[in-house]
């Protein structure tokens, strides 16, 4: 069976070869490479190295040297197709099938990259001819200088359908259909170029061999940009553009730059940034931010100042979350509006670049600012929703520790955003006589309720209609976890089940109804919960299953709220009678403060036992 060079080469990109190596040879860091001693000779003295960048191993001993495929077949004597079928199953790949079009299109792809050298070689010699008037004119207002030019390969595909067809004939009319540089029309009519009237932009993998191009529209007409099909050198969502550039000098800049456009990655090259690449026109994928992290741990994203920019940052932010780790996150730069990089350094020079590239924001704060400026937060329903979004992205993130960190750092923003200040206590003299009043009475004790809630903790029924909810609820358990655990039940079973509760949720369980059920069966408490999930002579929504999921929701997370405040204003109001029983004039008034706010929070509670 014959495998394409293409299938090969992705299969090496996605392989880390220190993880190939490491379960057979003790490997230890030495800068950017790891060093052992050599699995193929007796040494004493390490000098066999593996280099994860580059994908290869090198033993300055014996000098044996290959990657990932070739460590498999000699050092622990696999056939060369078992070794690849091991590399592929763990890399997420399927080995082509061994049936003849496979066989067939693997050996027409042996050459497809020279025919694309070819195409390249042919699309520089026309900007630089007699037609290459206004691309030249084009790079020239641009910025775009004649050595960067060169460097980039930049072509042009003058207009007309056949220019580049009767130039390449003799590289055979299959193989430029195969590359993507002629079209075969559907109805089987004559084949013609793909690229016609465009500043060709060659695109190249990390070995330096061109494997598309994307093409810039010089006259008027859509798309402005357009890009090779997906062909057997060519998967736009695994692939970077200046990849074989920007890879070696990421190690030496210590960084690298992601921005969204061929001819930024250019503009930002010529002004001394050669480690920064782009998508090929799309969204980043998960692959290419594998191939990102491989560079650096921490990529920099510098999308366009504009609206559009924007939300590709916060997509490629959002993209990244279940694949975070503590050495794997993504960093932002925010550009002025409405400008791009290429504005900015033709405009500031580097110097405007580096300032900002100097103190990049981190994924945490971009997302936060982003929902937090997302819709207004003026009401609680926009408060609980700016609260429910950033634990949805907390709870993303597949690594468990990161994600509760996430989780704490984002509700102790909340919490610090939407507090409400309290009027400072001013301690007055002892006595029971105000001046100008006489003998003031002690105030109104405190409801029942707000009494039961502060002291003795919140009441039997009103605590299993709350665990009622939560067991019919559960996706609903993560987001009020702090409130949850500040609660304090009258009832000491009440405690245990939410107890019980929390645990689950924090230990990261996936939770649903019949999950709940066996939790609190095994633990010998789902009885406790009958009445509750009965009605239990309240009729909140969240207590009866046959709701509607997401009224039932929010109704819960009403209650859980007002109970909470419930339980503060107990607390004031308790410490507001001692106040006045020292003679703070000013605490009467605040009595009457609080005991309209626990009115309040009592007819909240109330219209949420109403019927429907």
């Amino acid at each position: 069976m014959t495998l394409s060079p293409a299938f090969l080469d992705e299969l090496r990109a996605r392989t880390l070869l220190s993880a190939v190596i490491a379960p057979d040879v003790k490997l230890t860091k030495a800068g950017r490479e790891w060093k052992a001693c050599c699995p193929f000779h007796n040494e004493k003295t390490p000098s066999f190295t593996v280099n994860d960048d580059k994908g290869f191993y090198h033993c300055f001993g014996c000098q044996a040297h290959g990657d990932a495929i070739r460590f498999l077949t000699d050092a622990r004597g696999l056939p060369f197709m078992d070794a690849v079928k091991e590399l592929a199953a763990k890399a997420g790949m399927e080995v082509p099938a061994p049936d003849p079009r496979s066989r067939e299109r693997a050996e027409r792809s042996t050459d497809l990259t020279d025919v694309m050298a070819a195409a390249q070689h042919w699309f520089a010699e026309q900007l630089g001819g007699s037609e290459g008037v206004a691309a030249r004119d084009y790079l020239q207002g641009r910025g775009i200088k004649p050595l960067t030019v060169q460097r980039f390969g930049l072509g042009l595909a003058p207009a007309g359908r056949t220019n580049l067809k009767r130039a390449l004939a003799s590289q055979g009319e299959d193989k430029l259909v195969d590359t993507g540089m002629l079209i075969r029309p559907d109805d089987g009519g004559d084949t013609y170029d793909r690229f016609r009237d465009r500043l060709m932009i060659p695109i190249r993998d990390n070995r330096s061999r061109v494997i598309a191009f994307g093409g810039r529209l010089l006259g008027p007409g859509e798309p402005k940009y357009l890009n090779s099909p997906e062909t057997v050198l060519f998967d736009k969502g695994r692939t970077l553009y200046n990849i074989d550039r920007a890879g070696p000098a990421s190690r030496q800049a210590k960084r690298v730059i992601v921005v969204e456009g061929y001819m930024d990655v250019i503009a930002l090259d010529q002004a001394g940034f050669a480690e920064a690449v782009a998508p090929n026109g799309t969204a980043l994928t998960e692959a290419q931010l594998e191939r990102l992290w491989r560079l650096d741990p921490a990529p920099i994203l510098c999308f366009d100042g504009d609206t559009a920019g924007q939300k590709a940052a916060v997509r490629a932010a959002l993209r990244a979350l279940p694949h975070l780790a503590p050495e794997r996150t993504l960093r932002f730069v925010a550009l002025p509006a409405g400008q791009d990089p290429d504005d900015l350094v033709r405009s500031g020079g580097r110097d405007a670049l580096e300032a900002l590239l100097e103190s990049p924001q981190p994924l945490v704060d971009r997302l936060w600012r982003h929902e937090q400026e997302a819709t207004p937060l003026a009401t609680p329903e926009e408060r609980a929703g700016l609260k429910q979004r950033l634990l949805q992205h907390a709870a993303a993130i597949a690594d468990r520790s990161l994600s509760l960190l996430y989780r704490e750092e984002w509700l102790s923003r909340f919490d610090a955003l939407t507090v409400r200040g309290r009027p400072p206590v001013r301690p007055q003299q002892r006595g029971q006589w105000v001046k100008g009043r006489g003998f003031v009475p002690p105030p109104p004790p405190a409801s029942a309720a707000a009494r039961t809630i502060g002291q003795q903790g919140i009441d039997r029924p009103t605590a299993r209609a709350i665990l009622a909810g939560l067991a019919l609820y559960p996706e609903a358990i993560a987001g009020h976890a702090e409130a949850l655990a500040a609660f304090s039940f009258a009832d000491r079973n009440a405690s245990r089940v939410r107890d019980l509760l929390l645990d689950a949720a924090m230990d990261g369980q996936a939770l649903d109804r019949e999950r709940v059920a066996t939790i609190l069966r095994d633990a010998g408490a789902a009885t406790h919960l009958d009445q509750g999930t009965r009605g239990g002579g309240m009729g909140f929504t969240f207590s009866r299953p046959d709701s509607d999921p997401q009224r039932a929701q929010r109704d819960l997370g009403v209650a859980i709220e007002t109970l909470s405040a419930q339980r503060e204003i107990a607390a004031a109001l308790a410490h507001a009678t001692e106040r006045l029983k020292n003679g703070d004039e000013r605490a009467f008034d605040e009595q009457l403060r609080l005991h309209a706010a626990q009115n309040e929070t009592n007819e909240r509670l109330a219209k949420l036992t109403a019927t429907d």
